[in-house]
C-alpha cells in the first residue's frame, strides 16, 4: 500500500512524560497525532480509530527528533512548537485548531469566544466537539479553552491534565 491522503503511512512511538504515556505519530508531512493517556494499548487503539485506513508502523531512528520535541512540548507547554504539523480534520476543525494555536500561552478563552473568532458565533458546541477531536494534545492547545464562566470544563485528556498544563503555562 502506498502513502496517499486516503491511505497515509504513519510512524509512531511511545514516550513517558510527567502527564502520562504519550503516543506520537507522524507522516512525511508532519506530526499528525500526540495522544496522552495511561496505557499504551489504549493509545494505540485510539490512533487506529482516528486513522482507520492508515498504514501504521513503528517509528525508526529518524523519528527521534520529533518524539523529543513532542515530549518537550508536553513538559513545557508555553514553548512554541516548531515541527511541521499534519492534523487530520474537517475544514471547520482546522479553523478552530488554528484559532487555538493563535492564543498565547497562559491565556484562556471560551468556546463561545472561539466560535466568534472564527466567524461562527452560534457554533460554540461545534467548537467543543472540534476540541474533543483534536489529535495533537498540547500542540493544538485545547487545554486553553474553559467554560463561559471561566471554570475548567471537559478536556479530552482529563481535567487534571488540563489544570496542570495551564498551571505550567501561567508559571512560565
Amino acid at each position: 500500500m502506498t502513502d496517499t491522503p486516503a491511505n497515509p503511512t504513519l510512524r509512531f512511538a511511545f514516550a513517558d512524560s510527567t502527564l502520562g504515556r504519550l503516543l506520537v505519530a507522524g507522516t512525511p508531512h508532519g506530526l499528525c497525532a500526540l495522544l496522552i493517556g495511561d496505557d499504551a494499548g489504549t493509545l494505540r487503539a485510539d490512533l487506529s480509530r482516528r486513522f482507520p485506513r492508515a498504514v501504521i508502523e513503528p517509528a525508526t531512528a529518524e523519528f527521534d527528533a520529533m518524539l523529543a520535541q513532542a515530549v518537550a512540548q508536553v513538559e513545557q507547554p508555553h514553548r512554541i512548537f516548531s515541527l511541521p504539523l499534519a492534523p487530520h480534520g474537517t475544514a471547520f476543525q482546522q479553523r478552530v485548531w488554528q484559532a487555538l494555536r493563535d492564543l498565547a500561552p497562559g491565556k484562556t478563552t471560551s468556546y463561545a469566544q472561539v466560535a466568534a473568532q472564527i466567524q461562527a458565533p452560534k457554533a460554540y458546541r461545534a467548537v467543543a466537539q472540534a476540541c474533543g477531536a483534536n489529535p495533537l494534545a498540547v500542540v493544538i492547545p485545547c487545554h486553553r479553552v474553559v467554560g463561559g464562566d471561566g471554570a475548567l470544563s471537559g478536556y479530552r485528556w482529563g481535567v487534571a491534565r488540563k489544570a496542570e498544563l495551564l498551571r505550567r503555562e501561567q508559571a512560565a
